[in-house]
């Protein structure tokens, strides 16, 4: 993870906690109906734990974890349950969970080192298992106005970066927009993918 990135959650946990997105509700939606009744879901960035409570609401079996020790502690006081705090290198689980629910988070990895977070998480799935991750689109790396790291890809750099992980019986990649915390539309990727068994 980006150290200025992460400083910047870490300052500005508060702040971000009080931003809902509702623009993701659907398809948080549409990922849980690819999943058995009570499926193990591991959640990486969870933010506020917004997303966390949905899944919980529904019935999963959700492992909540954040970068961000602030961001933790606000989405553990949220949700009155125990958040980790997680780097996604530090992942080293093998075939725990049903899915994985990775939104807004995996953007901030730095491009080299994104195959091997994705090799962890492909690991950490069980066979047949489902990933979700978003991206901001683009052709090459780069900040925000936040002075926030991007990886910025296209869609054929993540497939073939997604390629580099692990073998995947599927993989859709959609487009979108959604405004971010600088209050800037963005374009996103939007992609779900399954675990090859």
């Amino acid at each position: 993870m980006d150290e200025e990135t992460l400083q910047f959650y870490r300052g500005n946990a508060e702040a971000y906690a009080g931003r809902e997105i509702t623009s993701r509700q659907a398809r948080l939606t549409a990922f849980l109906a690819l999943l058995p009744p009570g499926a193990a879901i591991l959640e990486l960035g969870c933010g506020a734990g917004g997303d966390t409570a949905e899944m919980l609401a529904h019935g999963f079996d959700v492992r909540a974890t954040d970068g961000s020790p602030e961001m933790a502690a606000v989405a553990s006081k949220r949700l009155g349950r125990v958040v980790a705090t997680l780097l996604f290198h530090d992942l080293d689980e093998v075939e725990a969970y049903d899915a994985v629910w990775a939104n807004a988070c995996l953007l901030h990895v730095p491009r080299p080192e994104l195959a091997n977070v994705l090799a962890r998480i492909w690991r950490a799935l069980k066979p047949a298992g489902y990933f979700f991750a978003s991206y901001k689109e683009g052709d090459g790396d780069g900040r925000d106005t936040l002075n926030r790291y991007y990886n910025y890809p296209s869609p054929d750099w993540l497939r073939a970066t997604y390629a580099d992980a692990g073998k995947w019986n599927s993989l859709s990649i959609e487009r979108g927009e959604v405004k971010g915390f600088d209050d800037k539309m963005a374009s996103m990727l939007f992609v779900v993918a399954k675990k090859g068994g």
